[in-house]
């Protein structure tokens, strides 16, 4: 049944290997094709949800002609799964996987012609995805997360020590009721180990991202009025600094657009402009002056939508009879 007041979207659930499907949004391709339809597949970053402005990407994609298929991953936003806002790697990769291949099963759509788009944290998803699934046509990796040493040293020298602590502390003691949790975005904490107690929840101050520009620019993702989860499970920064999905760069073999943000305070730029300069069909739209979320509104967005439709255009054809 579609979503009331929004024109075209669908509300789905997409199968895993789990109990716990994904919950997503379908558009359905608005040109009637002679043959079965490209797609494109789209999720959000670092503890995102499909309703932080990827709706506005999905809609403008499909009004051009593609299916668009976005998702939450399991234990995010609508998708359910415990412990709540688990950021995995490998669990998230597996909800990718999931999502490609129900796109592809899509009655109309053409299982040779999907494309993924990525932002921030998936945007080293799509990276990795596309190096490793021969069958995608091109894909779209917007600011996105390259290093995972880079970006963990951006968290701060003040706040790392007690974010690392607090990822042990939920590694080793917590539970799926009661995990230790870090904020996605805020400060950097007035010392290394300030936390406090919220009901069953250990939560600690300093933030995942906390550059004085973030602080400025996330909030204006977030829609009116939608309750969106500040803070996830601690054992994410762990992890972190083991990823380097940007060094799969070089077995992409279809064309890559990466649209880099020249102030970028979570992802830097440096190495994604290294990885993007190895990919065999990567495309490098660079974005002066532009920060890690103002990409997401006014004129950078404008410039940058343009430039992928336009890549689009050029790599996932949505010629059909009758159409410009």
């Amino acid at each position: 049944m579609a979503t009331a007041g929004i024109k075209n979207r669908i509300n789905i659930q997409i199968p895993t290997q789990t109990p716990n499907h994904l919950q997503g949004w379908l558009y359905p391709s608005q040109i009637s094709y002679p043959s079965p339809s490209p797609a494109i597949i789209l999720a959000h970053g670092l503890g995102g949800t499909k309703e932080l402005k990827l709706d506005v990407y999905a809609d403008i994609f499909n009004k051009q002609g593609y299916t668009c298929v976005v998702f939450d991953y399991r234990c995010t936003g609508e998708s359910p799964g415990l412990p709540r806002g688990l950021i995995d790697w490998n669990m998230q990769q597996e909800d990718w996987k999931s999502a490609i291949e129900y796109a592809r099963n899509l009655k109309g759509v053409d299982p040779d012609a999907v494309a993924l788009f990525g932002t921030s944290f998936s945007g080293g998803h799509v990276i990795q995805l596309a190096a490793q699934d021969g069958r995608i046509r091109a894909a779209i990796a917007q600011c996105p997360f390259t290093s995972g040493v880079r970006s963990s040293l951006r968290v701060g020298v003040r706040a790392l020590p007690g974010i690392v602590w607090a990822g042990l502390r939920d590694w080793l003691f917590s539970s799926d009721e009661r995990p230790v949790m870090v904020s996605l975005v805020g400060g950097s904490g007035d010392g290394m180990f300030f936390f406090f107690f919220s009901e069953v929840r250990l939560i600690i101050l300093a933030a995942l991202m906390n550059a004085p520009d973030v602080m400025s620019t996330f909030h204006r993702l977030i829609p009116e009025g939608y309750s969106f989860q500040n803070e996830v499970p601690a054992r994410l920064v762990l992890q972190l600094p083991f990823l380097r999905p940007g060094s799969h760069a070089a077995k992409v073999h279809c064309p890559i657009l990466f649209g880099i943000c020249g102030d970028d305070s979570v992802a830097p730029a440096g190495p994604t402009l290294k990885y993007a300069n190895i990919a065999p069909n990567g495309v490098v739209k660079w974005y002066e002056d532009v920060g890690h979320f103002e990409i997401y509104y006014d004129e950078a967005f404008e410039k940058a939508i343009k430039d992928y439709v336009e890549f689009l255009r050029e790599n996932l054809s949505v010629e059909a009879p009758g159409r410009a």
